[in-house]
């Protein structure tokens, strides 16, 4: 029997009642219950999730460097809140509201294809992340990739146990059609990556070459508007790589996957979560990232990365960049081709504005991951603040007023609640 066969009871279409359904969440903030694979923040957290994605910088990696720079130790790459959080405790949604979307758009498959992120606080060894959020929009399109698509965009809201806001992201959610994702196949037909000993000491050449500016600043001043930032590689992808990532830390918590006995309880907490393989093994549907026939049976070639893994890639080209001086903004991704094992990413961008906004020196970079196909798979466009010889450091942007009187509000319920569990 073919895991194909085996998939047939997990194809499930999209059902206009879900849509409708869908939309009774829009606007209403409750908090994250989920634990992240890292509970607190500290110098390992940071090591290993910057070594999991591919980042050697030493303000991540190295404690005594960092201790030296305007941070005073290390401060975590821009992407931790992805594997970094403890459960919020708060109300929750309306019961009405809850009961009325259970159930939301079960068996249907969901990838994450962008997201916009602010950042406005550094994390630091013995932080810990708590988030609250929802969803912001639903919309229905035709995907040439499944047929029908349902796109959502979640907003999350993440805070540290001082109650400021680290990060606000807005993460764009696509679900389609297990089975006509298959029927259309757009992409089975697609050639597997390989290369010659030339090519690989060409990727080679690149990374030789790069490297993060670290303590010497880039000056605001000395940025100009069409200067291109220096070219970075990721790749031929590898299940060592997605092993590594792995390993940093993503995609444990939000579905709370483990082996053995924790994989059994889970099981029976989520059972269509689990898909029987060939041998009739049950296993994650979250396999398509390293298992090529489960990938294949859903209308992709082989297993592909997550999203979240190119865009730790994005920022990481440029913190590289703006060096330990520099604050990122905001960054807007895409993610608008599979990185298929054995693709490589060449990630180039070029500055296209410069401006003065709220005391700091920013630019503004567009940029991109090109695969070996000549494809751009990732979009993406920035704001990053450098420090300037005029106008001095930069000082970290704040939020807007109101989410930060709401995000203490959520803090101080969710200690109060703490403190009733304690007793």
């Amino acid at each position: 029997m073919t895991q194909t066969d085996q998939t047939h009871d997990f194809d499930h279409a999209i059902k206009d009642e879900d849509i409708e359904r869908s939309k009774l969440l829009l606007g209403i903030d409750a908090p994250i219950s989920i634990d992240e694979h890292h509970r607190e923040c500290s110098v390992d957290t940071i090591r290993q999730f910057a070594i999991g994605y591919g980042d050697d910088n030493p303000l991540y990696v190295d404690p005594d460097y960092a201790a030296g720079t305007r941070w005073g130790g290390p401060i975590a790459p821009p992407m931790i809140h992805s594997s970094l959080s403890r459960k919020m405790l708060g109300d929750p949604i309306p019961e009405d509201i809850r009961k009325a979307t259970r159930g939301l758009f079960s068996g249907i498959h969901l990838f994450v294809s962008g997201q916009d992120t602010e950042w406005y606080q550094p994390v630091r060894p013995g932080d810990v992340l708590y988030g609250f959020g929802g969803m912001e929009s639903t919309e229905v399109k035709t995907s040439e990739y499944a047929g029908r698509s349902v796109i959502r965009v979640r907003r999350a809201v993440r805070v540290n146990q001082r109650a400021e806001i680290v990060a606000i992201e807005r993460t764009i959610l696509i679900s389609t059609e297990r089975k006509k994702s298959r029927e259309r196949g757009k992409y089975m037909d697609l050639t597997p990556a390989s290369y010659t000993d030339e090519q690989i000491a060409e990727i080679d050449e690149i990374y030789a070459a790069e490297g993060p500016r670290g303590a010497e600043p880039r000056w605001w001043e000395d940025v100009a508007v069409g200067d291109a930032l220096p070219k970075m590689v990721k790749g031929p992808l590898t299940l060592t790589d997605m092993i590594s990532f792995h390993a940093g830390g993503y995609g444990f918590g939000p579905y709370g996957i483990g082996g053995a006995r924790v994989g059994y309880k889970n099981r029976q907490r989520v059972p269509k979560f689990y898909i029987k393989n060939a041998a009739g093994i049950p296993d994650v549907a979250q396999r398509l990232h390293w298992e090529n026939e489960w990938s294949q049976s859903i209308g992709n070639p082989m297993a592909y990365d997550y999203g979240i893994m190119r865009e730790c890639w994005l920022t990481h080209y440029l913190t590289d960049w703006m060096g330990d001086d520099g604050w990122l903004v905001r960054q807007h991704d895409e993610m608008r081709k599979f990185n298929y094992i054995g693709d490589t990413q060449f990630i180039t961008g070029e500055v296209v504005g410069k401006r003065v906004e709220k005391g700091n020196g920013v630019v503004d970079v567009e940029f991109r991951a090109t695969s070996q196909r000549g494809e751009v798979t990732a979009p993406a466009t920035a704001t990053v603040a450098l420090p300037s010889r005029e106008l001095g450091m930069v000082v970290l942007p704040q939020p807007d007023e109101e989410l930060r009187r709401k995000s203490v509000a959520m803090m101080a319920r969710h200690n109060e609640l703490a403190r009733g569990t304690n007793r």
